[in-house]
């Protein structure tokens, strides 16, 4: 099935670099390499941005946060739906994303304070071992990327999605029923969160296979660009749930 050729991460897709590929676009080709080097430079506009927000007072952190979401995820459809345009607008990503998470980190510090010091601290510690561990099954064949991996990630994948629809509807809707457990510290939410996260994880397996074949297929350089993007995508995903099931975790 066509739907199983695809990667579990949305902005991840091997037509992207299939129908890239072969179309003179350009004489430079992707490269694992210069896609490390990429994703670092994001992850340091990220962090730039982000110890701005960290530092701003509680009233004026709104503001920015909503802001960048909002800038994130416009951007991140932009780029999704036109790859081409990922190395001009995936800097501009990293920084509204950046904003959002400062703000966001800083609340969880601020709300945590007594419950869980350094929480957030703790999140990006956790986000970076998953990435490493992950990267290190990659490598070594301890997990190998199959169409049939694919297609359970996909399955997953959607799950969560359809899970986070129906917690935004119904609270649209004014029934919070659902999103107040889901924001519950019970087992059953902490076992979701944990669920979650696992799948966030193994996304970044299908990040670095699509970056490995890309480099492989002679995908053209922007593609890198693309493929840091959508790592980034990930990993901020990714240090959320942690941060959102550390906190659950504190608040029993």
């Amino acid at each position: 099935m066509a739907l199983f050729d695809k990667s579990s991460n949305p902005t991840v897709r091997d037509s992207i670099f299939k129908n890239a590929v072969g179309t003179g676009y350009s004489t430079e080709t992707m490269t694992v390499k210069g896609t490390v080097v990429k994703t670092f430079i994001l992850l340091f506009l990220a962090v730039f941005a982000a110890s701005y927000t960290w530092s701003l007072h509680v009233s004026q952190m709104s503001s920015w946060m909503i802001g960048g979401l909002i800038a994130g995820f416009v951007l991140a459809i932009v780029i999704v739906f036109a790859p081409k345009t990922a190395p001009y607008l995936a800097p501009v990503y990293a920084l509204a994303e950046g904003l959002a998470l400062g703000a966001i980190s800083s609340l969880y510090n601020q709300a945590f304070a007594e419950l869980f010091p350094g929480i957030v601290t703790t999140a990006v510690a956790i986000t970076l071992l998953t990435a490493l561990v992950m990267l290190f099954c990659y490598q070594t064949g301890l997990i190998r990327v199959t169409n049939k991996l694919r297609a359970t990630i996909v399955v997953a994948l959607v799950s969560v999605m359809i899970f986070y629809a129906a917690i935004m509807l119904l609270s649209l809707f004014k029934v919070p029923g659902l999103a107040m457990f889901y924001a519950g510290s019970s087992l059953g939410s902490i076992a979701i969160s944990v669920v979650i996260t696992i799948v966030a994880a193994l996304c970044l397996l299908l990040d670095f296979d699509f970056i490995e074949r890309g480099s492989q297929s002679g995908a053209p350089k922007y593609l890198e660009w693309y493929g840091a993007f959508s790592l980034m995508v990930t990993l901020v995903w990714l240090y959320l749930e942690i941060l959102r099931l550390l906190s659950k975790i504190a608040n029993r």
